[in-house]
């Protein structure tokens, strides 16, 4: 058998055509949709104390700069009329005259006394013990008296027990021989248990110490010597007992 021949295929069929685009709403009809939506919304609460809240905070801000600005335009007007105000002179009235300090000193006090020098240390030596008294003068003692020799080798002596002194009231006595190298000066003392220095003034007031030499025991007496430079002259002698109480004085 044959078979039947295929039908032909049906023809598509013709596309709908699309609905046309719709005309634009003009502005009025977008004002009445608009209108309508918004009948449609329900309003929320309206926020009353936040907005009092952030009122009450700007108002705080701007009184706290005003009241700056306020401060600093005072200090400013103080400062330039404290600069700018000149001083003015006090009317004339009863003149009243600052008190000056004083400038008197008080008087000075009264120097002390001059302190008395140390006492001179009295040499102990043994009778006839010789001590050498420089620029080759040698001196010593012996129970009746002063013995001294000069460079020249030439013996002196000057006694004590012989009744020419008087030993019961304090004295002294002074030899003295001299050449172009000064002054050997010696003497005796007497009269004191206490003697404390023998003192030697030249002119001028200058003084020279002595060295004193007495005999073991504290016989009541002993020497004294001292040394003085060429052009010194005449000098005085002066006996001092312990405590600076002059004794017996010599005139040159």
């Amino acid at each position: 058998m044959t078979p039947d021949p295929e039908p032909f295929p049906s023809p598509d069929p013709e596309p709908s055509p699309s609905p046309p685009p719709a005309p634009a709403p003009d502005q009025e009809d977008v004002r009445v949709l608009l209108a309508r939506a918004a009948r449609d919304v329900v309003p929320g609460p309206v926020p009353l104390a936040a907005v009092r809240r952030a009122g009450l905070a700007r108002r705080r801000r701007r009184t706290a700069g005003l009241t700056a600005l306020s401060a600093l335009g005072v200090a400013a007007a103080v400062a330039a009329v404290v600069v700018l105000t000149p001083v003015r002179p006090s009317p004339p009235g009863p003149a009243t005259v600052a008190a000056q300090p004083s400038t008197a000193r008080p008087p000075a006090p009264d120097p002390a006394p001059p302190r008395p020098p140390d006492p001179a240390p009295v040499r102990v030596v043994a009778p006839g013990e010789r001590v050498d008294a420089g620029r080759g003068f040698t001196v010593w003692l012996t129970e009746e008296g002063k013995h001294w020799k000069g460079p020249d080798g030439f013996e002196n002596f000057r006694s004590a027990v012989d009744g020419n002194v008087d030993r019961s009231e304090p004295g002294v006595s002074h030899q003295s021989e001299g050449g172009p190298a000064g002054t050997f000066h010696s003497g005796l003392y007497y009269g004191t248990r206490t003697a404390g220095r023998v003192e030697l003034t030249a002119a001028g007031g200058r003084t020279i110490l002595a060295a004193l030499l007495e005999l073991p025991g504290r016989p009541g007496w002993g020497v004294w010597y001292a040394r003085t430079g060429p052009g010194v002259g005449e000098t005085s002698v002066t006996l001092y007992d312990r405590a600076g109480n002059r004794l017996s004085a010599l005139p040159g």
